[in-house]
């Protein structure tokens, strides 16, 4: 006799598609976006002055920095499920801090909202590198980047809305985009990612990792390019709205500059487009050095506040495309044995960024404005352009393209 069977989709979950990871990225931008713009003039609002700012966004990014490298570790006695699901708990915790308006516990609420961003990135860069071919990694990327668009582009200016409104309320609808993320990574049933036996032994502490990475010099530069790219996005996310308030220009400004470049995200397709046809090397050389040439103009410009604003915003357009190619040398590169370990790495750009971003600002704001900072950001842009030189000429490019 023949035992009953559980109905198949029952027993087994689904292989998650692109679209998946796409959709949790979007329910992740959703609380992001909300908080884009909010947190910078929150902060601000609470510490009136942007060197003191750039002290707290500097100490959030060196804890966030030695979180986010625990995270590995960390998944060796927790499973990633339920990482994942932490992910989602620190962005709540996060919320409900800032929510108390105590500006030593509105700094706090940064803090989490970072662990909550690392972990999040690290589980979800793992699954991908788990279930989306290598070739396929770059439709992934713009599929993620299309599907976000919109809360990239509504969130800025409507987080700044509400905030006026009503203080609790953009607050309010990031819990509920951290809330709806957590109940549809639990109904994609993604477990705990494929298990990949490892050649060497585990590594015993968070740090023994970093050997093998460095040891690899394409990880380095895509994660440099990363880093790089994401210094552009924390001037143009933190210091633009305080230039603007500075300025006179008010703090809805740069919410709206937030928003309209962050439309640009639903021409991701059109930019893998040109990636794929003129290489990786090409596309990241001449998207930092027209993001660096844009950004010196914004200071250059500075005694005109809107032609400055113009010029960052069309900086944007530079930095969304780095988005799309900057870090396909290094999940190119990223060996199945390591995923979960160099993936923790790579996402530590954001925090390396945080650090660096801040930290050289009150440098330059001891010494100049605030439009100064867009100054060293386009030195650290150029810096990326002349890295991106060393990268192969044929990478990322098909063997049909490649061979002409």
């Amino acid at each position: 006799m023949i035992a009953a069977r559980s109905p198949i989709y029952l027993s087994h979950a689904p292989t998650p598609k692109i679209k998946d990871f796409a959709l949790l990225a979007a329910l992740e931008a959703g609380i992001r976006g909300t908080l884009l713009s909010v947190m910078p003039v929150y902060i601000y609002r609470a510490f009136p002055d942007a060197v003191e700012v750039s002290h707290i966004y500097f100490l959030v990014g060196l804890a966030s920095l030695c979180c986010g490298l625990m995270v590995p570790w960390m998944s060796r006695f927790i499973p990633r499920r339920w990482m994942f699901t932490l992910a989602g708990c620190c962005y709540l915790v996060g919320l409900s801090l800032a929510l108390t308006q105590v500006p030593v516990l509105m700094a706090c609420a940064l803090l989490a909202n970072a662990v909550g961003t690392v972990t999040f990135t690290v589980c979800l860069n793992a699954y991908v590198l788990d279930y989306i071919h290598r070739m396929d990694l770059g439709r992934n990327e713009t599929t993620r980047m299309v599907y976000s668009a919109t809360p990239w582009m509504v969130g800025p200016i409507l987080g700044v809305t509400l905030l006026n409104w009503w203080t609790p309320a953009p607050f309010l609808l990031a819990g509920f985009f951290a809330l709806l993320l957590i109940a549809v990574f639990w109904k994609l049933r993604l477990g705990n990612g494929k298990q990949i036996s490892r050649a060497r032994a585990p590594a015993v502490n968070p740090l023994a990792y970093l050997g093998r990475f460095f040891a690899q010099p394409r990880l380095i530069a895509g994660w440099f390019f990363a880093v790089m790219r994401s210094c552009g996005w924390w001037v143009f996310v933190v210091y633009l709205p305080i230039y603007c308030i500075e300025s006179g220009l008010g703090d809805k400004v740069g919410a709206m500059a937030l928003s309209i470049s962050n439309a640009l995200l639903f021409t991701t397709p059109l930019m893998l487009r040109k990636v794929n046809k003129s290489g990786v090397r090409w596309s990241v050389r001449a998207s930092f050095a027209a993001a660096a040439l844009l950004f010196a103009l914004g200071w250059a410009l500075s005694g005109y506040p809107w032609a400055t604003v113009i010029s960052i915003m069309a900086a944007s357009i530079f930095l969304v495309a780095l988005d799309v190619c900057g870090g396909l040398p290094f999940l190119m590169a990223v060996r199945p044995a390591e995923r979960t370990e160099m993936a923790a790495v790579y996402s530590s750009f954001r925090d390396v960024s945080g650090i660096i971003t801040p930290g050289a600002a009150a440098l330059v704001l001891l010494v100049a404005p605030v439009s100064g900072v867009f100054a060293a950001v386009a030195v650290g842009l150029g810096a990326g352009w002349l890295v991106a030189g060393r990268l192969h000429p044929r990478l990322g490019l098909n063997r049909a393209v490649a061979a002409r």
